[in-house]
C-alpha cells in the first residue's frame, strides 16, 4: 500500500516569469481550462485527478479532486493574481483551501525584464493535503529566468524546505519554445535531494507538454514523489474552452 504523503503543501501558483502575451491571448478566447490526469505508480497503483482552471487577465482560480484507493480523495478550491508593483516588479499571491481542513498559500517575487529573478515563500497549515504540485511548498523559492517576445521562456529554480527540517529541494530546469501551427513545447527537467520516507532521495526527473490551439497533453515521470518510497507516471490532457 502507498504510504500516505508526508509533505503536507499548497499547490504552487505558476512563476510569474511564465506569464506572456500569448497566453493572455488564449485566455481571451479560452478562458477555461480542464485537465483530466491518470497516475501510476511504482508499486502499481493508480490514482486520477481532475482540474477545472478559469483565468481573466492575470487572474486564476480553480476547482480540483484527486482520488486512489491509499490515500482517499479530497477536493480542493484555488486563486492566485499578478500585481504589478512597477514595471519590472511582479507580486503573485497564492491561496489554497481543501477537504481534511487544509489551508495554504504563497508569494512570489519576480524582479526585472526580459532578465528577471525569482523570490518565493509559501506556507500551509500541515493538515493532510495530497500535494499535486510535487515540490515542498513550507518552503523558499529562489530562481532566475528570461522571457523572449515571441512566447520563449527559460526558468532556473529551486524550491527548498525552510519549516520541516527535511532537506528536500527540487531544482527545475523550464524551457518553453513555440512551435509552428500554434503549437507550443515545454519541457522541465528535475533534480531531487533530500530526506524523503524511506531514507535519502538523489533522483531525476522530467515532465513534457504539448500544445496545440484549444488542447495540451502532458507525460511527466516524478522519481520518488513528494519524497515517498514510489516513482509516479503522469499522463494528463486538457482542453481549453
Amino acid at each position: 500500500m502507498r504510504p500516505p504523503n508526508t509533505c503536507p503543501a499548497i499547490l504552487l501558483l505558476a512563476l510569474a516569469g511564465l506569464s506572456c502575451a500569448s497566453q493572455a491571448d488564449e485566455a481571451a478566447e479560452h478562458p477555461y481550462k480542464l485537465t483530466l490526469g491518470s497516475y501510476r505508480y511504482s508499486d502499481g497503483s493508480t490514482g486520477e485527478d481532475s482540474n477545472l482552471r478559469w483565468q481573466r487577465g492575470d487572474t486564476h482560480a480553480w476547482l480540483g479532486h484527486y482520488r486512489d484507493a491509499s490515500f482517499g480523495e479530497q477536493s480542493r478550491v484555488g486563486f492566485d493574481t499578478t500585481l504589478a508593483l512597477a514595471p519590472a516588479l511582479l507580486l503573485q499571491p497564492s491561496l489554497q483551501g481543501a477537504t481534511r481542513g487544509f489551508l495554504g498559500g504563497s508569494a512570489n517575487l519576480q524582479i526585472g525584464d526580459p532578465w528577471y529573478a525569482i523570490v518565493g515563500w509559501g506556507r500551509t497549515n500541515l493538515r493532510p493535503y495530497f500535494n499535486l504540485n510535487f515540490d515542498p511548498n513550507d518552503a523558499l523559492t529562489l530562481g532566475a529566468g528570461w522571457h523572449g517576445p515571441a512566447d520563449q521562456s527559460v526558468q532556473l529554480y529551486c524550491i527548498a524546505d525552510d519549516r520541516l527540517h527535511t532537506g528536500q529541494k527540487d531544482w527545475h530546469l523550464l524551457a518553453r519554445q513555440p512551435l509552428a501551427e500554434g503549437r507550443r513545447l515545454t519541457l522541465d527537467l528535475l533534480r531531487k535531494t533530500g530526506d524523503g520516507d524511506a531514507g535519502p532521495v538523489r533522483a531525476w526527473g522530467l515532465a513534457a507538454t504539448l500544445d496545440y490551439p484549444g488542447w495540451f497533453v502532458r507525460l511527466a515521470r516524478d522519481p520518488k514523489q513528494n519524497f515517498s518510497a514510489l516513482d509516479a507516471t503522469r499522463l494528463s490532457f486538457g482542453l481549453r474552452f
